[in-house]
């Protein structure tokens, strides 16, 4: 734990320390000039962390979503380099970075009449997205049931483990001189109609010159924050199961593989090192994160209906998180209606895949005090009273 000085002054404080809290600390340290604190009670305890971590910009769109797929594309498309650098500024850290594409499967009729819309929509945007055959869908993935109906394969969706990732950006942040103190912000604190900084658990304030706030689906509940600068931002708990592939069984699946199973959506992560991540169940039930037994049933339950084989595999973790859903299921990236306030946070389902993409987004911001074209949808202005700002559509 970094120590902070008696009144401690700093140019940006990052208020949460998960990946989106970090990388942002990173990018804007790095680019300087300036000093940067990073305030989190549990560093790496948010979201991320019991994420699957697919970079599936075109096979997570959902209808209505079109310039959120703008943002994960732009956000895929700088993974590999991101990843490069940051391997590199974390002293040899691996992010787990891997181009694996995605194969999203049907396993009856009706699922596979929902995938065929998708594809079709996927044709009118433009995207690499292409049709398979039940058969041609299980000689890619030989392990998938018979009983699969067809589906499509997207080559440039990949993958990270967020684990790995917070653990990088994590030493990155120490190597670039971010201050990294475990504490909460337990005020926000607002002089002359601005914000200033925050007062922390420990008794402790620190001065800010500017604040992220990067607190996921706990953003807009920090005291002082003034009524209607930031909206709800609702937790969407989510249950996901690590299975273990023994040596015998690999390779046991090549690609990420998303599927429809009697209209639950169902993903399943083939790591490398031989860990299976199945998830992820979506609960709007508050801000627990039990895991369930009916969570785990029904996870495992459409799992081996898609791949059979699946139940023989030990099962190594159970685990749940929340994932912080904004009123449009959008972002909020940038300058908020408080001056001095920056929003990072809001990435719902999407904030691993959206990582390098804030990051870069919400530093320039920072350096420069301007919007960048990229940013302007997510503006947190947008759900603003006069809602006078660019609201998030094309």
């Amino acid at each position: 734990m970094s120590r902070l000085l008696p009144g401690a002054r700093t140019d940006v404080l990052v208020i949460g320390g998960g990946v989106i809290g970090l990388a942002v600390a990173w990018r804007a340290a790095r680019r300087g000039p300036g000093n940067v604190i990073v305030v989190d009670p549990g560093h790496g305890r948010g979201a991320a962390g019991v994420a699957a971590g697919m970079l599936a910009p075109v096979t997570e769109l959902q209808y209505g979503e079109e310039p959120l797929l703008r943002l994960g594309m732009a956000s895929n498309r700088r993974y590999a380099d991101f990843a490069a650098e940051l391997t590199e500024a974390s002293g040899g850290l691996d992010t787990g970075y891997r181009r694996c594409g995605t194969i999203a499967v049907a396993q009856d009729s009706d699922d596979r009449e929902e995938l065929r819309e998708l594809h079709a929509f996927h044709q009118r945007l433009g995207l690499d997205s292409t049709w398979l055959t039940g058969r041609e869908a299980r000689r890619l993935e030989p392990m998938l049931a018979p009983a699969v109906r067809g589906g499509l394969h997207v080559a440039d969706d990949h993958q990270v483990d967020p684990r790995r990732l917070l653990t990088a950006l994590y030493a990155a942040c120490e190597r670039a001189n971010v201050l990294l103190h475990r504490a909460e912000a337990v005020e926000l604190l607002v002089e002359g109609g601005r914000a200033v900084g925050a007062r922390l658990s420990t008794g402790e304030t620190v001065t800010a010159g500017q604040v992220v706030l990067a607190a996921g689906p706990h953003s807009h509940r920090l005291p002082g924050l003034p009524e209607g600068v930031l909206p709800a931002i609702r937790p969407v708990k989510g249950q996901i199961l690590r299975l273990r592939v023994p040596d015998a069984y690999r390779p046991f699946l090549s690609r990420n593989v998303r599927a429809v199973v009697r209209g639950q959506h169902l993903y399943i992560v083939p790591r490398e090192n031989g860990e299976l991540v199945i998830g992820a169940t979506t609960e709007e039930q508050g801000y627990g994160t039990t895991v369930t037994a009916g969570g785990v049933y029904e996870l495992l339950r459409d799992a081996h209906e898609l791949i059979p084989g699946i139940t023989e595999l030990p099962l190594a973790e159970t685990s749940a998180g929340l994932r912080p859903g904004s009123p449009d299921n959008a972002p909020l990236l940038g300058p908020t209606a408080l001056p001095g306030l920056v929003a990072a946070t809001g990435h719902y389902r999407n904030g691993v895949l959206l990582t390098p993409v804030t990051a870069d987004l919400v530093s320039e911001y920072l350096a420069t005090g301007e919007v960048p074209e990229l940013a302007r949808p997510f503006t947190p202005l947008r759900f603003s009273p006069d809602r006078s700002t660019t609201k998030a559509s094309a």
